[in-house]
């Protein structure tokens, strides 16, 4: 069986090893860096931008594939699923018409309102900057709300900013708008909201329009540094327990969670005829329950990496389940195992992170400490590899606590050497507890 996976990064390792899992799979990847796992996984690799569709109709006509899966946003936002099966490929991966639940947050807003789904926020979509945005940022500043800012379309998880995080007022936060404009960030429409007090966390679902398979919810680390300081990235890393919920939450969230997304995947179907592929929510826990802060179109990355771990099934059952709208028959199950995965990113990321550095990584000393290591962001090139600016390289432990699975990435993070960071703290008891300690606090 032939599959074409587009992406390049460590998700789509994680991706890449799931298939492989498959003994029939043939893989051919289309990714703009050469990544070393993938491309060892792989029986021919295509070095082209994913979002370039006329590279993407190249390869698929020349290999011919049976099944395709879409890894990163960007292609999805451009149309590669409507390109792909025009040709009569079936993919994951919504449609383009779909992808907006991710490529543009002003549709998934209005979704929300008009079909009165639950967990929605106070928000404004502006298309020029004026008096009314001003007053939109102030009147929210009134009722004792901070304000998010962020473009309406795709800024690869580093366009949101907030006040009091990374802005530190309003007259900053009507700046940052200002900028969006000026500089066509993100398509240059800017979406204002409430800021959300409390716990994040995600939840996957497996979708082939009408029914959505759950996975174990995961919590990522989107803040640079440790203690959940700095800026925020595309996230630092993720954990997720063998009970497959996580230790802040209560039955009525998880049963919560799980309803908001059913409704959107009926609202989908209402609004754009269908959304198949994976589904990502990514929560806010409140005092009130869980509110949806966005939602993407495609595994997310680290996520990705703990899910991927410790699914019990044929990953390719799984897919042709989806593109054939045959997920009712199928049980999706996962390990009762506990992943930690953390990221190891060039200093400096991701504001200003070091570009072209060398890295080496210790791939037999990694797989003693029982750690699975995912390539991301690096480029080989005659045997050396070089970082690219991005979060270079992804680890996860798997084991029955959490302490033990994050003793197994902290160990293997050891043998990855260069300009490079991690957040040792992902995983570890204090910052758990923080988050337990905190939820308790908002919940009085």
């Amino acid at each position: 069986m032939k599959i074409l996976l587009i992406g390049g990064g460590a998700r789509e390792s994680a991706i890449a090893h799931a298939l492989k899992k498959n003994g029939d799979v043939k893989l051919y990847t289309l990714m703009k860096n050469r990544n070393p796992g993938i491309a060892r996984l792989s029986e021919e690799i295509k070095l082209a931008k994913e979002t370039d569709l006329d590279a993407v109709k190249e390869f698929a006509e020349k290999i011919k594939p049976d099944l395709a899966v879409i890894g990163p946003e960007a292609p999805l936002g451009e149309g590669v699923v409507d390109l792909l099966e025009e040709m009569g490929i079936l993919s994951v991966g919504p449609k383009k018409a779909a992808a907006q639940i991710e490529t543009n947050k002003e549709f998934m807003r209005n979704l929300f309102k008009k079909y009165n789904i639950k967990g929605s926020l106070m928000y404004k979509a502006f298309e020029e900057y004026g008096e009314e945005l001003e007053s939109f940022i102030d009147e929210l500043t009134e009722k004792g709300i901070k304000a998010v800012v962020k473009p309406v379309g795709l800024t690869g998880g580093k366009g949101v900013k907030v006040v009091g995080e990374q802005l530190k007022d309003n007259e900053e936060a009507k700046k940052y708008a200002k900028e969006i404009f000026e500089t066509g960030l993100g398509g240059g429409k800017v979406l204002i909201e409430e800021k959300l007090e409390g716990v994040e966390f995600t939840l996957h679902g497996f979708v082939d329009g009408d029914t959505i398979k759950f996975t174990p919810f995961v919590q990522d680390h989107p803040h640079a540094l440790e203690g959940d300081m700095g800026s925020i990235t595309g996230g630092m890393g993720s954990y997720s327990c063998p009970n497959h919920e996580l230790p802040f939450m209560t039955e009525e969230d998880v049963k919560l969670a799980k309803e908001i997304m059913e409704e959107t995947v009926k609202a989908l179907k209402e609004e754009v005829g269908g959304y198949k592929g994976i589904l990502y929510g990514q929560f806010m826990l409140t005092k009130e329950g869980p509110k949806i802060i966005e939602y993407n179109a495609r595994f997310g990355d680290p996520e990705a990496m703990n899910l991927l771990a410790i699914l019990k099934n044929d990953f390719v059952d799984v897919c042709e389940a989806i593109v054939n709208k045959k997920l009712k028959d199928v049980d999706v199950e996962f390990e009762n195992k506990a992943t930690v995965c953390k990221y190891v990113v060039p200093k400096g990321y991701p504001d200003n992170p070091v570009k072209g550095e060398p890295i080496t990584v210790d791939e037999e000393a990694i797989k003693k400490t029982g750690a699975i290591l995912h390539y991301a962001s690096v480029n080989e090139d005659n045997g050396t590899l070089y970082m690219t600016g991005s979060r270079a390289v992804a680890v996860v432990g798997v084991a029955d606590t959490i302490e033990e699975a994050e003793k197994i990435a902290e160990e293997a993070v050891k043998y990855i050497k260069g300009e490079v960071y991690h957040r040792s703290d992902i995983g570890k008891k204090e910052l758990i507890k923080k988050r337990i300690e905190k939820m308790k606090q908002l919940r009085g």
